[in-house]
């Protein structure tokens, strides 16, 4: 190769570019903290603390509002029952709308999340801009696919809560029959729907990471995720449950012990009880809000943990079913030639030949069988490695098949022509004990 077309491998990032085992899945879910963290942690955590904020002071100040209206109106008034029901409806309205804007802030996370790891993956430390002008075009999307988990976390507990109504109108007609039939259909809908929400949360997983990196619509992306995960859903399920228990852990190890602290604050600043009220409102204040903002910056933290992880995952898939590892490294080896990037084009781009299929993947043989001579593929099996710049094998002649036809003479290879002998040369006299007298060789 030239100089002028050699290029030094692509330096190594914390996405690499082969793919990833068990343990790098783990581990790299959590270096991303540290390769952006004033971008990704830094805006996770203002961002999780705004939304706290604003979700709070909205239902507090409405459940002020509807509590002090209702205590204007005698309980024996006409308008008191009015009143009660529209407080409770107004409440669970505005606690419906908070929950809308916890999914909108869930839905920006795990999209600048999957965008950071996108430019990681070509060796980029992108700013918060670059990373929502990635995430604008699909952020939409993004929510949908948030209202869609919802939706389906409200099926079932509507399901459940329709079992638990019947059961309490027919316990009061006296019938235990009923009463037994309906705690087991209780019981067999969470019984069921348990396993249902994980396998489906699982094969579901990498769809955030396919709609940033992709701009896929959401049907699309839907169906991507169910295919690429086909073959490595234990892998994902293992994955995701370990950041998920050590987070949780983390943030019971953190929550506890500063509970229990923040509880002798009353009694140290204010040890002589109400008679300095200032100081038993500002232990309170302390005592309750402490241990909620580090709880709450341990969330900001699992929910970037959380998405890096399903991005990962995403990459890994691509790398072992679509080539994506060799498609990234020539990316990198020519925008380092100085290719434009109109030239260079999208590297996560799906290629319609190489894009899995509704098929099932092939399924895996061992290296020490591939090598075997003669040992051809099955179909469903993998194809056999060939060694890199190897010439490939010619099938071995059957037992029984006919004889090879003999090559004609003009078409035989001819030998080039071999150099003309050169005379010997006699030796040069030496005066050294051991050359040969002259004349002699």
């Amino acid at each position: 190769m030239s100089g002028q077309t050699w290029t030094p491998a692509p330096k190594r990032g914390i996405v690499p570019l082969h793919p990833f085992t068990f343990g790098m899945l783990l581990g790299r879910a959590f270096a991303v903290l540290r390769h952006n963290p004033k971008v990704v942690f830094g805006f996770a955590v203002v961002m999780q603390l705004l939304m706290t904020i604003v979700a709070t002071a909205i239902m507090v100040t409405v459940l002020i509002v509807t509590i002090l209206r209702l205590q204007n109106v005698q309980p024996g008034s006409p308008d008191f029952e009015p009143l009660l029901i529209g407080t409770f409806a107004i409440n669970g309205l505005v606690a419906f709308a908070v929950g809308l804007l916890s999914l909108g802030f869930t839905a920006l996370v795990q999209g600048i999340v999957a965008a950071e790891v996108r430019f990681a993956a070509l060796g980029e430390k992108a700013r918060l801009g670059q990373l929502w002008a990635q995430v604008r075009p699909v952020f939409w999307r993004l929510v949908g696919f948030a209202l869609l988990q919802m939706l389906f976390t409200l099926g079932v507990i509507a399901v459940a809560g329709g079992i638990i109504v019947g059961l309490v109108i027919g316990s009061i007609g006296g019938s235990s029959d009923f009463l037994g039939v309906g705690i087991g259909l209780v019981l067999l809908v969470i019984a069921a729907s348990v396993p249902l929400a994980v396998w489906l949360w699982t094969k579901l997983l990498l769809v955030p990471s396919v709609l940033v990196f992709e701009h896929a619509t959401l049907r699309a992306a839907l169906v991507r995720s169910w295919r690429l995960t086909r073959g490595r859903f234990w892998v994902a399920f293992g994955v995701m449950i370990l950041i998920n228990l050590i987070m949780g852990f983390a943030a019971q190890l953190v929550s506890f012990p500063l509970s229990l602290l923040s509880g002798l604050l009353i009694p140290v600043l204010a040890p002589t009880g109400s008679d300095d009220p200032a100081a038993v409102v500002v232990a309170a204040v302390l005592a309750t809000a402490l241990p909620q903002i580090l709880v709450l910056v341990i969330q900001a933290v699992a929910l970037v943990v959380q998405g890096t992880g399903a991005a990962f995952v995403y990459i890994d898939c691509r790398y072992r079913y679509e080539g994506l590892d060799q498609t990234l490294i020539a990316f990198l080896e020519r925008r380092d030639l100085g290719w434009t990037p109109e030239q260079l084009g999208d590297p996560f781009a799906v290629d319609p030949a190489r894009a899995v299929t509704n098929a099932p993947p092939p399924r895996p043989v061992p290296t020490q069988v591939m090598m075997q001579p003669g040992w051809t593929p099955a179909p469903g099996y993998a194809q056999a490695p060939q060694p890199y710049g190897a010439a490939p094998t010619q099938p071995a002649p059957q037992y029984g098949a006919a004889p090879a036809q003999p090559v004609p003479p003009y078409a035989q290879p001819v030998p080039p022509p071999a150099p003309p002998q050169q005379p010997a040369q006699p030796d040069a006299p030496s005066d050294s004990p051991w050359a040969p007298p002259g004349g002699r060789a």
